[in-house]
């Protein structure tokens, strides 16, 4: 697959580690940007070596986030190391950083430093707490912030110990808003404006806090704190998990007017359909545990397989609880393309596409994520150093 990406000729220099501010980068090299992403010399980025390993020791994980990188070596602790990724950033469109406020700059390598050299660069900062406020200087990983945010708050059944899912969903959800910021402030550059470059300043919590829907003007408007409801949610019904009686789960969500008097049909319930006090959501939320016992019974008495089919044949929103094994056997996501297979040096493996879905000028996955430095001498002739500095580079422990 080949043809024009909305990203094509935007350079990005990768500063980050771990996950918030490299999955941005995925994104972005997703969508045609060159993505160069600088890495400490030997080992890389430490994702590198995170859960399950190949043969060659190396993530599973990582030939998925390293996807259509080009990886440069460079030592930030040493001066020589710095030069070099400063002569990177003079000469790129963006800039993606995720190191712990203030260290960009006691390296002489913040946006202010960097604005003589290059004016229009759009420097993208992803920090736990953000780049000011008396919390800034915390370290802030993503199982800290999205408890800070008010997300695992919200999470978990009632009386118990707050849930996580099994996810570093913090992380992802900031990169996707650094990945937001930065097409916003690439948009804006393209106006001519006068703006240039600028700082785009993603917190952890605040990505997360982004997801809080209506909790804050309910609080501020009627002093009501939403508080965890299992697999439920606040104020709607029913939309819940029900057990079926082969011991799975379907997930229903029947809390529109319409759809609520169709579930009940279905179930064989003509009563409670016409029931007017569980006509509007409002009645329904009054009497949810009577309309959420009803349904648990019923799904109980029946394998999920045929929940599943009377509800989807009376147009009532059903689904399974898939694993990622049930995803690679389920033929729309095949049919949706959401597989894509790559050759890596350790042969053929199957990553995640990168959505959204562009009907004109779609994301591809060009190569998986590859070995520490591969591009390094590459890049820096690109930037203008000779054969001689790279060497005495090298031989010195800066890249």
């Amino acid at each position: 697959m080949s043809g024009p990406r909305p990203l094509d000729g935007v350079r990005v220099i990768e500063l980050g580690q771990l996950l918030a501010g490299p999955f941005a980068g995925t994104m972005l090299a997703y969508f045609g940007a060159e993505v160069i992403k600088v890495e400490p010399p030997g080992e890389g980025d430490p994702i590198r070596g995170w859960r399950l390993l190949d043969s060659s020791g190396t993530a599973f994980w990582w030939r998925s986030l390293g996807r259509n990188k080009k990886s440069v070596t460079a030592n930030l602790r040493s001066p020589a190391g710095r030069d070099v990724a400063r002569r990177l950033m003079a000469g790129a469109d963006v800039v993606i950083e995720n190191f712990k406020p203030g260290t960009m700059e006691k390296w002489g390598l913040g946006p202010e430093d960097l604005r003589a050299d290059n004016p229009d660069l759009i420097f993208a900062r992803i920090s736990g707490y953000g780049q000011d406020g008396p919390n800034s200087s915390k370290p802030g990983y993503a199982s800290v912030t999205e408890a800070y945010s008010g997300f695992r708050y919200v999470n978990g059944f009632p009386g118990d110990v707050p849930v996580r899912p099994n996810l570093s969903i913090g992380d992802t959800v900031a990169g996707i808003h650094a990945v937001l910021g930065i097409l916003l402030a690439l948009l804006e550059r393209k106006q001519q404006r006068g703006t240039g470059g600028q700082v785009v300043d993603v917190a952890l919590y605040e990505a997360m806090f982004n997801l809080m829907e209506g909790m804050v003007p309910e609080y501020d408007g009627a002093g009501a704190v939403r508080e965890p409801a299992g697999s439920t949610l606040t104020g709607i019904v029913p939309t819940n998990t029900y057990l079926c009686a082969d011991g799975k789960h379907v997930v229903i969500g029947a809390n529109g007017d319409s759809i609520f008097v169709r579930l009940m049909q279905a179930m064989g319930r003509d009563d409670m359909a016409a029931d007017p006090r569980f006509a509007d959501n409002a009645g329904r939320v009054e009497h949810q545990e009577f309309i959420d016992g009803s349904i648990a019974v019923w799904t109980k008495a029946r394998p999920a397989a045929e929940v599943i089919r009377l509800l989807e044949q009376a147009q009532v929103p059903v689904g399974p609880i898939y694993n990622v094994a049930d995803m690679f056997n389920d033929p729309h996501y095949q049919a949706r393309g959401l597989f894509e297979q790559v050759s890596s040096d350790q042969g053929d493996i199957k990553i995640p596409a990168i959505l959204p879905k562009l009907s004109a000028s779609p994301g591809r996955t060009d190569w998986p994520g590859g070995a520490v430095g591969t591009h390094t001498r590459e890049i820096l002739e690109q930037a203008g150093f000779s054969t001689d500095e790279i060497d005495v580079l090298r031989r010195d422990g800066d890249i």
